[in-house]
């Protein structure tokens, strides 16, 4: 087979022949659908009843305005719940698939929806199969293929010779993922002509995953739903006992239920969910799931990665140091733009020149990393530290292509974080040589001899032991390089057995700059309450300087090292829970043992964020609270696992995830005491007036315009609140924290008490001085739309004072408010809907007299929220 790949000519070609390799995207519902899903609910089916029955009975302007209520409120939801449903899918888009082809010869990275049949395609540990591919070579190649076959087993994979061997063991899966090693295959099927893509085209689309937020009060709307019928039996079966009406019973029933049910809740909470993932897109957060907002938002401990995460992943070699003292230092800390115009190392030291030459030839040849000379500069295809040592290389003289070309590849070890090292073997005639890349300790054990000025002589470990720790207490990442010989006899059959008594070469420093951002983004952690834990597969002493530059000090009985954990894991869960207690840095830890970590810190009772990019973080980012994947330079194992990607890999994006997802909870707070504290007031009115045998307060008509008009405004508008500016100054909410907690209950009854209270005096008032009950109605409404106004505005904060929020900060709010009134005020001006709603224009008296009573209950809602912050303020004392 060619390996030089199809042409880009070619590819283009059968592009338009085969097309995208992509499934077909499913479809959103269209709006239509979106629209009748708005009057599956009890209070529609309420409603409807009562339209029904007002046409029985001959009122068919009551029942024209249900309808044109029902149409307008069901509109409205529609346009509320389709576009916050575009929203998430356009958010979901950002998430594209990505692949290395050989194309003209080359190394390609692009979309993996241009792969056509006949691409060669490169696979390595921690990517998505892109399309059926036929193998053509392997090394150690294993693909978790449970989402076709639903086997937990990652299945390994050999390469397929023509017609022989076994189809499914030769093939690698679209869809399937690389657990382990490396690969190259022919794509022979994409799309939907691909395995998974004919069961993708066999499955109906399936509805997504639900806010479990949401669930929970939608479960509680439909309790409410059934007490609130149960009463209203009840309340029928007592007023048709004392010779009541039987229509005039169920339409005051209906209007309880109006009343009652706060029916705005589930679409109000969908658009603030909608609207906090905007946000979060903003600050480079994509949320894979609405779920994710709440957790993110909740989590009481970050444990981060820390390449990639606190730093910018641009490592570079800043120096190497050999076995006999001798240090180059690189002035260059990032790769060059243009490394041709550079003179050779070898020039500026010309004593270490052939040792040096040894080391770095080691660097490129167990190296899977490609450099492409773009207008630009260089730019780098592969792992980082790969890309890094061919930087190095060709500072030193040596390009990676030669040095491969004098060096023929036999075989190759790729490295896994179980391995700690990299090694290839190449022919050398009636030799073998063995070059290997790792961990200083992992090649010291290997090695039992070490380069010191011409001859080799017997390794010091204790020496390269000091180097290494004097390296990384500068905060630099530390590799190690070794060589060795075998006879060629062992051809076919190299492995890690064969590593052994390896001449150890010297070390090379890594500086991987922290991003400027984070030391901020640490302090704010600090003031929110938020634990931050550093989890790396990195030497103890690297990671802890590290830390400290990003603000993260840690003692020595708060860095736990891999054995420790392990030794920890022997004794039980109790061990573990012991070590996570105090732990701040956790170091060369295994990839399953970050997994550990994670359920000791849910087992103390936090709510964990952890972040990853890599195979190994993929059972982690699985089992935490909200897993974070790594969006620029994360596998594609890591962002399928995870619930967040952080686009921009930076932990201060993570940080400003947290705030959005607390401004997103606390905004669901708002709207849902704002929706139930009115309706419990409407209720108290009637359970106030019903007993004393008097008039009903309100008409059904005007309780529905009240709730799902003139509420339902406002309330979606409430839902859009920008932050209050303290959210990472408070500390986590408690996992066991409820939506209705002390506070909350406490509030709803308080402004239930006063709304009631002061409608019920108004109303019993202008009864005893003989005012018309259609008057007195009017008069009532009006002062519940102002009400709702002065709720909503205060329900702005918890906490501070309406007068401390700038108050043009939520314009949508303001609007809100003020389409309110415009609404009830020029539905009294409209023939036809004011004698249906039973209102008329009131004079300047009443609107003096309705206004005290608002500003009051204003009044009374900023005291309690004083005297509150007092009281906190008293216990902090």
């Amino acid at each position: 087979m060619d390996r030089q790949g199809l042409t880009n000519d070619q590819a283009a070609a059968r592009r338009l022949q085969f097309g995208p390799n992509a499934l077909p995207e499913r479809k959103s519902p269209s709006f239509f659908r979106v629209f009748l899903r708005q009057f599956l609910s009890p209070l529609i089916y309420i409603l409807l009843a009562a339209a029904a029955l007002s046409v029985f009975l001959g009122d068919v302007e009551d029942a024209g305005f249900i309808g044109v209520v029902l149409l307008a409120n069901g509109l409205i939801g529609a346009v509320q719940e389709f576009q916050a449903g575009k929203a998430a899918a356009a958010l979901r888009q950002m998430e594209e698939a990505r692949a290395i082809v050989i194309r003209d010869g080359e190394r390609q990275e692009l979309p993996a929806r241009d792969l056509v049949p006949g691409d060669l395609v490169c696979l390595e540990a921690g990517g998505r199969v892109p399309a059926d591919l036929r193998l053509i070579e392997v090394n150690d190649l294993r693909c978790d293929e449970s989402l076709l076959t639903g086997e937990p087993d990652a299945v390994r994979k050999w390469p397929r010779d023509d017609d022989q061997g076994d189809l499914r063991a030769s093939t690698a899966f679209s869809g399937s993922m690389v657990t382990r090693g490396r690969g190259l295959g022919e794509a022979v099927a994409t799309g939907l002509a691909t395995e998974f893509g004919k069961i993708a085209a066999a499955i109906s689309g399936s509805q997504s995953e639900r806010p479990p937020l949401l669930v929970r009060l939608e479960r509680f709307s439909k309790n409410l739903a059934i007490a609130v019928l149960v009463a209203a039996v009840l309340l029928i079966a007592a007023g048709w006992l004392r010779g009541m009406p039987l229509a005039e019973l169920f339409m005051v029933s209906v209007g309880l239920a109006v009343s009652a049910i706060p029916e705005g809740l589930p679409v109000a909470i969908t658009v603030a969910l909608a609207i906090a993932m905007r946000r979060m897109a903003r600050r480079n957060v994509i949320m894979r799931n609405m779920p994710a907002i709440e957790s993110l938002g909740s989590c009481t401990m970050i444990a981060t990665d820390k390449t990639g995460t606190l730093t910018m992943n641009e490592l570079t070699v800043t120096d190497i140091l050999l076995p006999d003292g001798s240090e180059i230092t690189l002035e260059d800390h990032r790769p060059p733009q243009s490394i041709e115009d550079e003179p050779p190392l070898s020039h500026a030291h010309p004593q270490a020149g052939p040792r040096m030459a040894r080391l770095l030839r080691a660097a490129c040849l167990p190296n899977e990393a490609s450099l492409v000379s773009e207008e630009e500069g260089w730019r780098g295809l592969g792992d980082s530290v790969d890309v890094a040592l061919l930087h190095a290389a060709r500072k030193g003289g040596l390009i990676h292509a030669d040095v491969l070309a004098d060096h023929p590849l036999l075989s190759r070890i790729p490295y896994e974080p179980d391995l700690k090292y990299a090694a290839s073997f190449h022919d050398a005639g009636d030799e073998i040589r063995i070059f290997v890349k790792g961990a200083p300790e992992t090649l010291a054990a290997m090695a039992d001899a070490m380069a010191i000025g011409e001859d080799d002589q017997p390794i010091d470990r204790a020496l390269l032991a000091a180097q290494k720790d004097a390296m990384a207490e500068r905060g630099l990442r530390v590799l190690a390089f070794a060589e060795g010989r075998i006879a060629s006899g062992a051809s076919g059959q190299l492995t890690g057995a064969h590593l052994a008594g390896l001449t150890f070469l010297g070390l090379a420093g890594m500086k991987d700059p922290l991003r400027p951002e984070v030391p901020q983004a640490m302090a704010a952690c600090a003031a929110a309450g938020i634990g931050v834990a550093v989890v790396t597969g990195d030497d103890p002493v690297t990671a802890a300087a590290i830390a400290r530059e990003a603000g993260l000090r840690a003692e020595d009985d708060e860095i736990v090292t891999g054995p420790q954990l392990a030794e920890a894991e022997a004794k039980g869960p109790a061990a573990v829970d012991a070590l996570t207690a105090k732990a701040r840095i956790y170091a060369r830890v295994e990839p399953l043992q970050k997994l550990a970590i994670v359920r000791s810190l849910a087992r103390r009772g936090h709510i964990v964020a952890v972040t990853g990019d890599g195979v190994n973080d993929a059972p982690a980012l699985k089992n935490a609270h909200a897993g974070v994947a790594m969006g620029r330079k994360g596998t594609d194992i890591a962002r399928e696992s995870a619930d967040i990607i952080v686009t921009d890999d930076n932990f201060a994006s993570i940080v400003a995830g947290v705030r959005e997802g607390r401004v997103a909870f606390a905004n669901i707070r708002k709207v849902i005491f704002m929706l139930v504290a009115t309706g419990a007031a409407e209720v108290l009115l009637f359970l106030f007036t019903v007993p004393l045998g008097l008039p009903m307060p309100l008409l059904a008509v005007q309780l529905l315009w009240l709730n799902l008009v003139t509420n339902g405004v406002q309330d979606v508008a409430l839902a859009a609140e920008q932050a209050e500016g303290d959210e990472l100054a408070q500390p986590p909410r408690r996992p066991d924290q409820p939506i209705f907690d002390r506070v909350m209950i406490g509030r709803i009854v308080f402004a239930a008490l006063l709304m009631a209270g002061g409608g019920f005096a108004l109303y019993y008032w202008r009864l005893q001085a003989g005012a018309p009950i259609e008057t007195i109605r009017n008069e009532l409404l009006l002062l519940f739309v102002m009400f709702e106004n002065v709720l909503t505005l205060s329900a702005r904060s918890e906490r501070a004072s309406l007068f401390s929020r700038r108050f043009f900060s939520n314009p949508l709010l303001l609007a809100g408010v003020a389409i309110t009134q415009l609404l009830h005020v020029g539905a009294m001006y409209v023939p036809g809907l004011s004698g249906t709603l039973g209102i008329s224009p009131v004079t300047f008296e009443e609107w003096a007299m309705l206004l005290a009573p608002a500003a009051a209950l204003l009044l009374a809602m900023e005291t309690e929220k004083a005297v509150r912050r007092r009281s906190r303020l008293r216990r902090g004392a």
